[in-house]
């Protein structure tokens, strides 16, 4: 009995271990806060929101720009962290929206952005597109520009 009693100590233990483990590489990852496939700019480039006041007005403004209401709920701005507006610009097909960061690091005051190599499904509709999306970063990176990198 007592070692049934410590084999399921010992289980919740590494369960809960677990949990800060993956909260922490979610600060290391970055967190995505919006995404959508329409209302971004022409051009790819990035800018950076300062407050709650911004982060909903941005998001209205892509919607409008796409001529829809906005359809999510406007995420809270997240304490200790800089929040990202990035455009990917202009695509002719496909679904471009990005729903995984898998990982964030900075050199040479640029901030890479790893993201899942987009995939297309084969024969699509030609519809344009313009994808953005709102990530959050530690805010003790310092950057000066924004590259995203797509990898397998």
């Amino acid at each position: 009995m007592n070692k049934l009693l410590m084999l399921i100590v010992a289980l919740i233990m590494s369960c809960t271990s677990a949990v800060s483990q993956n909260s922490k590489d979610m600060q290391t990852k970055g967190e995505i806060l919006a995404s959508e496939t329409q209302g971004g700019a022409d051009q790819a480039g990035y800018k950076m929101i300062k407050d709650q006041t911004e982060l909903k007005n941005i998001i209205t403004q892509n919607f409008k720009k796409s001529g829809m209401q906005p359809i999510m709920e406007i995420p809270v701005f997240p304490k200790n962290k800089k929040v990202v507006l990035y455009n990917l610009g202009t695509f002719n097909s496909g679904d471009h929206k990005i729903s995984t960061i898998k990982s964030i690091s900075v050199k040479d005051n640029v901030l890479y952005v790893e993201v899942p190599e987009y995939q297309s499904g084969g024969m699509e509709i030609q519809v344009m597109s313009n994808p953005w999306f709102i990530f959050s970063v530690p805010s003790d990176y310092q950057f000066t520009s924004v590259e995203l990198k797509y990898s397998k």
